[in-house]
């Protein structure tokens, strides 16, 4: 356990932020549920992105209004969402073939660990009471072409999420490209894991401790 400083570091929305803008326009999308979902909300003008919910819809769009929602237009989250204009609705099965074919140019995930080669554990910790079944995560992680994964830069008691080798089941092996959290964005390559950007106040020395692998700028 590590302490760490609550105070300093992007929020949650401005971490959404700082994926949105690297998404490129015209990008077919998956978002995960939790902070991932956040991304949509922070599109800059003029970029469209369209969003695939692997329950099956191709052009799903912003949360509806209080109260307006309808029961039967849902993500995978089960959250009410709208669909755009053009939009497709597709069997289940379809919508996996779809991920799995390599259709979606970038996916966003949660996660509770990342090893230094990209390596991916984000369904469970592996406890007798814990998740007992992983969804869609491991095609997601199989077949989008990269994956962008979204986090807190440690827990909630203060354990390192970003290590050198994941302790929780794996999602996936090397599958991580580029990782967010309140604390800085970091490219995962062959050479390791290098940062590309710290957020206000944070030093390197301080992510560094703040992160259980070797990071290199």
């Amino acid at each position: 356990m590590i302490k760490t400083d609550i105070k300093i570091g992007w929020s949650r929305a401005e971490m959404a932020q700082k994926v949105a803008l690297d998404i490129p326009d015209g990008s077919y999308v998956n978002l995960g549920i939790g902070i991932p979902e956040m991304v949509a909300d922070f599109v800059p003008e003029g970029r469209e992105l369209i969003y695939q919910t692997e329950n099956g819809l191709l052009g799903m769009g912003p949360v509806p209004e209080e109260g307006k929602g309808d029961r039967e237009l849902v993500n995978a989250g089960k959250k009410y969402i709208t669909a755009i204009p053009g939009s497709a609705y597709f069997h289940h099965a379809d919508s996996f073939t779809m991920i799995r074919g390599g259709h979606i140019d970038i996916c966003v995930l949660g996660a509770m660990q990342v090893s230094e080669r990209g390596d991916l554990a984000n369904w469970s910790t592996g406890a007798k009471d814990a998740i007992p079944a992983v969804g869609g995560a491991m095609d997601l992680v199989a077949g989008v072409k990269r994956i962008f994964v979204i986090t807190q830069h440690v827990t909630k008691h203060g354990y390192h999420k970003i290590v050198q080798e994941c302790t929780f089941p794996l999602t996936g092996k090397e599958v991580v490209e580029r990782i967010y959290t309140n604390l800085a964005i970091i490219d995962v390559k062959e050479e390791g894991l290098y940062v590309r950007e710290m957020a206000p106040d944070v030093s390197f020395n301080y992510l560094q401790e703040q992160t259980g692998a070797e990071l290199k700028q």
